[in-house]
């Protein structure tokens, strides 16, 4: 049988792998809820510009129907 010291070695090599895994997968996760974050602000400004925008086009085309009459 393995001598102790030779087992708990393993055992750290082990611990030490998989908190290295989970390391990274809690960084992507961060990471990526970050972006996500990101991409809602994003679309957040873009629907104010459409908004705008379309009010835009509708003053507009009240104008140029006043204007053909």
């Amino acid at each position: 049988m393995a001598k102790k010291s030779q087992l708990r070695d393993a055992a750290i090599k082990i611990g030490s792998a998989l908190g290295k895994v989970d390391g990274t997968a809690h960084k992507a996760a961060r990471d990526a809820a970050r972006a996500a974050h990101v991409a809602k602000q994003e679309l957040a400004e873009l629907t104010k510009q459409m908004k705008i925008l379309r009010k835009q086009l509708i003053k507009s085309t009240k104008r140029l129907q006043k204007a053909f009459k």
